[in-house]
């Protein structure tokens, strides 16, 4: 449990520190939410150590494994009034990690899909146009690659990458704010949250 949060820590580090030897690293964390949420007064963040029970949930719906059990959440917020959430991925592809924010909106259906770092070779990052496919997405069985998520030619791993991100990113939406009773069973580790 310690090395994976430890492992988490230190990938989420190298979105940030862009000096790294053949890294494309295109935002870091908080440029990325300014960028997500503009009009947002502030920004909340909320960090989650799942338990047992509350990962097997997650990857049951999300259809894929968690890397970490260190999860967060953040929460934009304008006039007192949630304007969306955003969940950053950080997983392996082949060899290398790759970053990605998941921006949503109140009710959870996807808004954006951004990458923030890429560390395999150039040829293999989704582009733009192909994360739009993400665009008013929700967790269903369409989400899929073969459903109505298309693969990249040429870039497969990265294509099935991003698509299990972004269905780990709407399933601890759904368990963590659309219907939280994953959240509310019984947790020997329990939920912290913090703010930014």
């Amino acid at each position: 449990m310690r090395s994976s949060v430890q492992g988490l820590w230190l990938v989420l580090a190298l979105v940030v520190v862009a000096n790294t030897a053949g890294a494309e690293v295109f935002a870091s964390k908080r440029e990325a939410l300014e960028q997500a949420f503009p009009a947002a007064d502030s920004i909340e963040r909320r960090t989650l150590m799942l338990d047992d029970l509350q990962a097997a949930r997650i990857e049951e719906r999300a259809h894929g494994q968690l890397e970490s059990r260190l999860a967060t959440i953040h929460t934009a917020h304008k006039d007192g009034q949630v304007i969306g959430y955003a969940i950053i991925d950080v997983h392996t592809v082949r060899t290398f990690p790759e970053a990605f924010l998941v921006v949503l909106d109140p009710g959870g259906k996807v808004v954006d899909t951004r990458i923030l770092a890429f560390y395999e070779p150039r040829e293999f990052m989704p582009p733009e146009r192909w994360l739009a496919q993400f665009d008013d997405r929700r967790l269903d069985s369409a989400l899929s690659l073969g459903g109505e998520i298309h693969g990249i030619a040429g870039a497969t791993l990265s294509s099935r990458a991003v698509t299990s991100g972004v269905r780990r990113a709407l399933a601890l939406y759904e368990a963590f704010v659309g219907a939280p009773e994953v959240a509310a069973a019984p947790s020997p580790t329990g939920l912290a949250a913090g703010g930014q």
